[in-house]
């Protein structure tokens, strides 16, 4: 089989990644956390259903886990 090519949506999955996690806009944070996360987890689905590139997938699990605990940290600073 050919290279499998990531699908656009989800190919800049680092770059909103990088957007959530430095956004200054309070405001817009967990839009973007939301967007990233849903990128992050649609990339994970095409490396597992492609036998994809294990270190990319290493680096999903971290950015996943890291907008979570933001995500977390973020309602935790609301709610305070």
């Amino acid at each position: 089989m050919g290279m499998t090519v990531p699908s656009p949506k989800h190919k800049d999955w680092k770059i909103l990644y990088r957007a959530a996690i430095l956004e200054p806009n309070s405001y817009a944070v967990p839009q973007r956390v939301f967007e990233a996360e849903e990128a992050v987890i649609a990339r994970g689905r095409e490396i597992f259903y492609r036998n994809g590139d294990p270190q990319e997938e290493e680096e999903l699990e971290d950015a996943l886990y890291a907008l979570r605990a933001f995500k977390t940290a973020l309602q935790y600073n609301k709610a305070a």
